[in-house]
């Protein structure tokens, strides 16, 4: 990867505070995204169990207590290495160096750690956006959504949130690169995200 370029972007945030919709936005521009959720999620299956929020954090937790606070991380680096390796073979096929955007999005950081592996892997082509949304107004969203391990009570949600705290989330958040707020309207959200995405694409 050309030194100094950004190439992977990763969001991180408190449970329901927008990862999701960044992560989105960043599809609509045509940008690859890795969610590191779906990658806990896939465990889940693989062992038989209810996609639900507490069989999700207990795998979540198991994977971190047996490989390191960094094992989602490091599950998710051999996908976005391989990105880049078939990215690489295409544009050498067509003799094209920018035949698609030069980033991939990763969705879903929870703790410092997984941010130092990242650092580790891709150097100064990693940047982190962290993102900032009161506890009420993401539960609201939560709800909302409705995704299969979402069907909490306010007060399991707020030990949602502690858990991923003891993961290490704050740490992450307060080294991120830039921070966006997600108080407002979904679509001044998805405005701001957009700019940053294409601020990163442009030549």
């Amino acid at each position: 990867m050309a030194a100094g370029k950004i190439q992977i972007l990763a969001f991180v945030g408190a449970p329901a505070s927008g990862k999701t919709e960044a992560a989105n936005v960043a599809r609509e521009l045509g940008i690859p995204v890795v969610t590191m959720g779906d990658v806990v999620r896939e465990e889940v299956r693989r062992r038989g169990l209810e996609p639900n929020d507490e069989n999700t954090g207990r795998v979540a937790s198991e994977l971190r207590a047996k490989e390191g606070m960094d094992a989602i991380a490091k599950r998710c680096i051999p996908l976005l290495k391989q990105y880049f390796s078939e990215q690489g073979e295409r544009n050498e096929r067509a003799k094209n160096k920018s035949s698609s955007p030069p980033i991939v999005v990763v969705d879903g950081i929870r703790g410092l750690a997984e941010v130092e592996t990242f650092k580790r892997a891709f150097g100064e082509n990693f940047m982190l956006v962290g993102i900032q949304a009161p506890l009420e107004i993401r539960y609201k969203r939560v709800r909302a959504r409705r995704r299969s391990d979402d069907f909490l009570s306010f007060e399991e949600f707020k030990r949602r949130e502690e858990r991923e705290k003891a993961w290490g989330m704050e740490e992450a958040m307060r080294i991120a690169d830039k921070i966006v707020r997600n108080e407002g309207s979904l679509e001044e959200f998805k405005r701001e995200i957009r700019r940053i995405l294409r601020d990163l694409l442009a030549p």
